[in-house]
C-alpha cells in the first residue's frame, strides 16, 4: 500500500523511521513530509495515490478527501476528528482511526495548572516582580475545600477530577451517563443547574459535535457563581467566547483559563478573549507534552499496523 504521513507529529525523524520500519519491510511505500501545510492544493498533492494518510491536528477538509481516489483510511494523531472532512469520509466510506487517550494526562495536568495559575494570580505576581512592585492586592485562593464541576465524563475528565480531589476539592460531575468508577472515587453526579450553582471551578471536557457546539452559552455562564472560574482545555466552539469575554469584563464570573478557541491560533487582533480581563490564554497546548507526543506517534503507527492486519483499532464512528 501507499502510505503517507502528511505532517510532523512532534517526535524526531529517527523515531518516525523506527516506527515505519515494519511498513517498509512488508513492501509498503511510506512517505513522510516534515513540513506542515494547510494549503488545500498541497494536501491534495501529498494525498494523491495514497491508500492510507496519516495526519495530526491540521485541517484535512472535505475537498481534499473527495480528491483522493485510492484513499481507504485516515490515521489521525489526535483524539478529536472534527478537523477532518467527515461528510466526504462518509460519502466515500473512508475509515478514520484516532489516537484516543494519548493526551489524557497532559490535558488533565494543564487544566489543574491553569486553575492554580488563575486562583493564585501567577501572571499578575510575575508582572509585579518584573515591574518592581510588591505583593499588594495579590492574595489568592486555594483549591482545597472548593467545589469543582467537571462537565464531560470521559477519561480526561476523570483524570482531571482525580487531580482536583488530590488537592482536597469536592468534585461534581455532569454527563448523560453515570459511571460507577467515578462514584467509587467519591465524585458526585449533578445536573447542570446544580453543578453551575455550586462550583467554584468549572472545567470542560466535552468532545465537539453537533450537540456540544455552543453548549456553554450566555445562559450557562449566567448560572455560575460570581467568584467562579471557567477552564476550557476541550474544544473552543463548545463555549460562546464572545459571551465569556462579556461575562468576565462585567464581573459576572471571576475569570477563566482558555486553551482552545473558535479557530487555531494565531487569533485575529479583534478576538474578544484577547481584550478581556482576568483571563489566562494559552495557544492550544494542553495536549503538547514530550511524553504525549511519543504516545501518540506510537498509537498512530499501531493503528496503521492493526488496520493493515485487518483488525482495526480506535476506529471512529462517523
Amino acid at each position: 500500500m501507499n502510505i503517507s504521513l502528511l505532517e510532523p507529529i512532534g517526535v524526531p525523524r529517527e523515531m518516525i523511521d523506527s516506527l515505519a520500519e515494519r511498513l517498509k519491510k512488508e513492501g509498503h511505500v511510506f512517505t513522510y513530509y516534515d513540513t506542515k501545510t494547510t494549503e488545500v492544493e498541497e494536501l491534495k498533492k501529498r494525498s494523491a495515490g495514497q491508500e492510507i494518510v496519516m495526519i495530526a491536528n491540521n485541517p484535512y477538509p472535505d475537498e481534499v478527501v473527495r480528491s483522493c481516489n485510492s484513499l481507504k483510511a485516515i490515521a489521525v494523531a489526535f483524539t478529536g476528528i472534527d478537523h477532518v472532512g467527515l461528510e466526504a469520509c462518509r460519502e466515500k466510506k473512508i475509515d478514520i482511526l484516532n489516537c484516543a487517550g494519548y493526551s489524557n494526562q497532559s490535558v488533565a495536568e494543564l487544566s489543574v495548572g491553569m486553575a492554580v495559575a488563575v486562583m493564585r494570580k501567577i501572571q499578575e505576581c510575575d508582572s509585579a516582580v518584573r515591574d518592581g512592585k510588591t505583593s499588594a492586592g495579590l492574595t489568592g485562593t486555594e483549591i482545597c475545600g472548593k467545589t469543582v464541576g467537571i462537565v464531560g465524563c470521559g477519561q480526561i475528565g476523570f483524570k482531571t477530577a482525580r487531580l482536583f480531589k488530590a488537592f482536597g476539592a469536592q468534585v461534581l460531575a455532569y454527563a448523560r451517563h453515570e459511571k460507577q468508577e467515578w462514584k467509587e472515587e467519591g465524585i458526585h453526579y449533578a445536573d447542570m443547574d446544580i453543578l453551575l450553582k455550586e462550583s467554584d471551578i468549572v472545567s470542560l471536557h466535552l468532545p465537539l459535535n453537533e450537540t456540544t457546539k455552543g453548549f456553554f452559552n450566555r445562559e450557562m455562564i449566567a448560572k455560575m457563581k460570581k467568584d467562579a472560574i471557567l477552564i476550557n482545555c476541550a474544544r473552543g466552539p463548545i463555549v460562546d467566547n464572545a459571551a465569556l469575554a462579556e461575562a468576565v469584563n462585567e464581573d459576572k464570573i471571576a475569570g477563566a483559563a482558555i486553551d482552545v478557541f473558535d479557530m487555531e491560533p494565531p487569533l485575529p487582533a479583534d478576538y474578544p478573549l484577547c481584550h478581556a480581563k482576568n483571563l489566562l490564554l494559552t495557544p492550544h497546548v494542553a495536549f503538547a507534552t514530550k511524553e504525549a507526543m511519543v504516545r501518540r506517534a506510537k498509537i498512530e503507527f499501531d493503528n496503521v499496523y492493526a488496520y493493515l492486519d485487518g483488525k482495526p483499532e480506535n476506529l471512529c464512528k462517523l
